[in-house]
């Protein structure tokens, strides 16, 4: 029990990261190349530790506000990105991050500039960050299996074919923004509510870097894919505290050797090999009945 208590603390990081990596995952799957998430990360989680702390107002008023500003923020970042696609897409939503850095840097009044803001009250536990993967988890496998989920997997492989068939692009890609949006604007309102204080600096360059990598390696068609992404980008540093000097290049290491060998993710390969066997067993089985 005492082991288990003092990783805690890691395991509420790994929970908050799933739900870091279900918003870039949700981008990525539409085909849809956004570094938007720590941007709306920044805005749910100063949203709701501002209500908290200087309004007073309720944890549950404040993760709902996250959520819906999120939401609200992915739907306007979509109208002007709808004609932009891949590099200038992430340098556009780069942008963004930066734009809300320097605003919670800057707007000392509001945000506390550099010093963050501190004393917000601790409201979700492990318990609590649970559940808010599952319950978003369920819902994008939901989504995933629909048609919004298949109109998704269209547009990802080509965007062509997906006009061909009738399917409105800007329609669905602005309905994955709003998703992103919403889904790391809530999961900012947990970061605050789960921690005493947050900064500017933990909504910036490193966590998009990192929750990029997660969907990387986990895989960015199946659900379990951030999860599992997330799970062991979380848990590896902790594994590696006895490589303390060469912990990134290790980290960097297992990126590479991912993306060299198992491009499609770990889940979505895993999958297809899986897929590939129970082919290979059925047409076996009936060239067998067939011979018998």
């Amino acid at each position: 029990m005492k082991f288990f208590l003092s990783y805690i603390p890691l395991f509420e990081l790994a929970l908050f990261n799933m739900l870091l990596a279900f918003s870039q995952y949700v981008v990525l799957r539409a085909g849809v190349f956004s570094l938007g998430t720590a941007a709306f990360a920044a805005l749910g989680a100063y949203t709701s530790a501002i209500l908290a702390t200087k309004l007073g107002m309720s944890p549950w008023i404040g993760m709902a506000a996250s959520l819906v500003l999120g939401a609200i923020a992915g739907a306007l970042v979509a109208i002007p990105l709808a004609r932009l696609r891949g590099v200038f897409q992430a340098l556009a939503t780069l942008a963004l991050v930066q734009i809300m850095l320097s605003i919670t840097l800057n707007w000392v009044d509001v945000t506390e500039g550099a010093l963050g803001i501190n004393g917000i009250p601790r409201s979700v536990g492990l318990f609590g960050m649970f559940c808010a993967v599952v319950v978003v988890g369920y819902f994008l496998a939901v989504i995933g299996a629909s048609s919004i989920g298949r109109a998704f997997d269209v547009i990802r492989e080509d965007e062509t074919v997906a006009v061909s068939l009738g399917i409105s692009v800007p329609k669905y890609h602005l309905i994955a923004f709003i998703l992103s949006g919403s889904i790391a604007g809530f999961a900012g309102g947990l970061h605050a509510f789960s921690s005493y204080s947050i900064t500017p600096n933990e909504y910036g360059f490193h966590m998009l870097v990192m929750v990029l990598a997660m969907v990387v390696l986990g895989g960015r068609v199946s659900v379990w894919g951030p999860v599992v992404g997330a799970a062991i980008l979380t848990v590896l540093p902790e594994l590696l505290r006895g490589f303390q000097e060469y912990r990134m290049v290790m980290q960097g290491a297992v990126l590479m050797f991912a993306i060299v060998f198992l491009p499609r993710g770990i889940v979505d390969t895993a999958k297809n090999i899986w897929r590939a066997r129970r082919v290979a067993a059925s047409e076996a089985a009936k060239t067998k009945a067939v011979t018998v």
